[in-house]
């Protein structure tokens, strides 16, 4: 259309007279100038409104082309932008499938990390028992060679032992023994050890049935799980394990442990490691590789705590290491569970925290692995 109406605007039309074909009655003197005032007034008022309509056809055409291609490009701009919207979406499904699975593959390791932990325990046990069967066994040995080793010194030839020598009894004692004999107590008594350490020990199966109490303030806890003290389920241990598990002689040093546990930021290592910072506090002030920090009583310390960041070693008994062990041992567990990071059934759990209770009782009474 532009091209055309190029064209157009560069020939113009021929200007002429216009000669009427019937001229009318009136006209007959003058047809001429007639003539004259249309062809020069008019013509060009015609073309200007031709150029002018023209002009208007083609900017509307134009309008309605551009418009045209703007809807186009506007369909292809949103048929894009669904695309994108689906991608993103197909993306965001893909991100939290990584993610659960990136939390079972978590808790899963976690499982894992927990039962070769106690694998390795019960296998530990297992073999500190077969070794002290071993010396159990050794020394048994060693007693009997001692007593032969006896017999043989006290025969000589001016007073020769009867024992070892059964020809020289009497023929109605040596009719009743033949073969090689041995001192009758030293032989009972290594028949004596040998049966204390060869007998088997009966093996004892542990019985367990769920607490009803105990177990409904679990499962309330377990399904909004918090560190707060408040809920029933954590008072209650508060109460029956942790207190008196955390309870020293030492009041004051007890509670800024207990505060440590619970914050997580207590610290225990062999005294071997490292030695203690001079000048932080007095040896009598944290107690000492022979007395404890915590119970004050004079102990072999082969451990000692330090509380946050304070550069302060308190050394500590065997036995107050397994206390506070055992108490950091639990709230690890439970923090465990608050964290998502243990997939097990709730009776599972539940049980596991009953054991942990009980290496707690156990603690707080005086009963530690030898170990420790």
């Amino acid at each position: 259309s532009q091209v055309s109406f190029e064209e157009e605007s560069q020939n113009p039309p021929a200007v002429g007279h216009w000669k009427p074909l019937m001229p009318s009655k009136g006209d007959k003197e003058e047809p001429e100038s007639g003539c004259q005032d249309v062809g020069g007034v008019h013509e060009p008022q015609s073309t200007e409104q031709l150029n002018v309509s023209r002009l208007r056809s083609s900017s509307v055409e134009i309008r309605e082309k551009g418009s045209e291609f703007l809807r186009d490009e506007l369909h292809k701009a949103q048929k894009e932008l669904k695309l994108k919207d689906k991608e993103c979406e197909r993306l965001s499904k893909v991100r939290e499938q990584l993610e659960q699975e990136l939390e079972e593959l978590t808790a899963s390791l976690f499982e894992e990390a927990h039962k070769m932990v106690r694998e390795a325990n019960t296998k530990q046990a297992a073999a500190e028992k077969q070794l002290r069967e071993a010396w159990g066994k050794i020394d048994m040995l060693q007693a009997e060679v001692t007593a032969l080793k006896t017999l043989v010194i006290t025969s000589t030839p001016s007073s020769p032992n009867r024992e070892l020598h059964p020809q020289l009894q009497s023929p109605s004692k040596a009719g009743f023994r033949k073969g090689h004999g041995r001192n009758k107590s030293t032989s009972s008594a290594m028949v004596s050890a040998a049966s204390q350490n060869v007998a088997p020990e009966p093996v004892s199966r542990e019985c367990k049935e769920v607490d009803s109490t105990l177990f409904a303030e679990f499962q309330t806890w377990k399904e909004s799980p918090t560190l707060d003290k408040s809920c029933s389920f954590l008072d209650r241990i508060y109460r029956e394990d942790v207190g008196p598990c955390l309870d020293f002689t030492k009041q004051e040093l007890s509670e800024l442990v207990r505060v440590a546990v619970e914050q997580n930021t207590l610290t225990i290592e062999p005294v071997a490691s490292q030695t203690v910072p001079v000048g932080k506090v007095a040896a009598e002030e944290c107690g000492g590789p022979k007395k404890c920090a915590l119970s004050g009583l004079p102990r072999t310390c082969k451990h000692r705590i330090m509380l946050g960041d304070s550069g302060n070693y308190y050394y500590i008994s065997p036995s107050c290491r397994a206390r506070i062990t055992a108490v950091c041992n639990f709230f690890t567990y439970i923090r465990y569970i608050q964290q998502g990071l243990v997939r097990q059934d709730v009776e599972l759990m539940y049980w596991e925290v009953m054991r942990l209770r009980r290496e707690m009782s156990l603690a707080k009474l005086g009963f530690y692995p030898s170990e420790m």
